[in-house]
């Protein structure tokens, strides 16, 4: 899932994002409200997580503007001010939630899987192919009844494969959509296999059916059987 932060404090931004990207989101950081506002427009996000007092645009005009652009991505703001008016006005403007700084992370966190579940409850919040699940809210994936650990980018790339379950992916494809790296001068063939090859590994561990397959020269595909 895919978390704006738009924050100026360049050491409070980096936490979160360290704190985010460790439990496998995909971070972007704005550092004025004049980029975080571009990037809400015009990239899609599961969460934005917004400073209210921001250089160039504040906070609450990102926000106002958005809600009238019917841009229902939800927003937990972040604020400074205490009082109940300024809470009160953010929530009017459309805000789903707010933190007053400072805050735990522990709390963020929480409350981050909270919107996220109200905000995509009509969308796939659960992926699955035979006895394997992830659960894209609280970035857990199970097999049976085995619990399997995967790093950041394991955990993107199951992803990948599973929202295209039994579809060839191409190496070209999982360059472009995971690592964002579509017009690299060396291909990531190598890369790409070596990382499937350690996700092969934890997913199909003990003699379970392969659920991962390679097509020779071609790409991979997640299926139950032999594709």
């Amino acid at each position: 899932m895919r978390v704006l932060i738009v924050e100026d404090e360049r050491k409070l931004a980096q936490v979160l994002s360290s704190a985010l990207e460790a439990e496998h989101y995909d971070v972007v950081v704005a550092a004025t409200g004049e980029d975080g506002f571009y990037r809400a427009n015009a990239e899609l996000f599961d969460l934005v997580v917004l400073d209210l007092m921001l250089p160039g645009r504040s906070g609450l005009e990102i926000l106002q503007t958005l809600r009238q652009r019917h841009v229902e991505t939800p927003v937990l703001i972040l604020t400074a001010r205490d009082g109940v008016e300024d809470r009160v006005l953010g929530l009017d403007r459309g805000a789903d939630d707010y933190l007053v700084k400072p805050f735990a992370l522990p709390e963020l966190l929480a409350r981050i899987r909270a919107l996220l579940r109200r905000g995509r409850s009509s969308e796939i919040l659960r992926l699955k192919v035979a006895n394997l699940e992830m659960d894209l809210v609280a970035r857990r994936v199970v097999r049976g009844d085995r619990a399997i650990d995967l790093t950041g980018r394991e955990f993107e790339l199951l992803e990948y494969l599973l929202r295209h379950q039994g579809s060839l992916v191409s190496r070209e494809m999982l360059a472009r959509d995971v690592w964002k790296e579509p017009r690299r001068a060396t291909p990531l063939d190598n890369v790409i296999d070596v990382q499937m090859a350690r996700l092969r590994r934890k997913v199909d561990l003990d003699g379970a059916a392969r659920l991962i397959h390679t097509v020779r020269g071609v790409g991979f595909v997640v299926r139950e059987g032999e594709p």
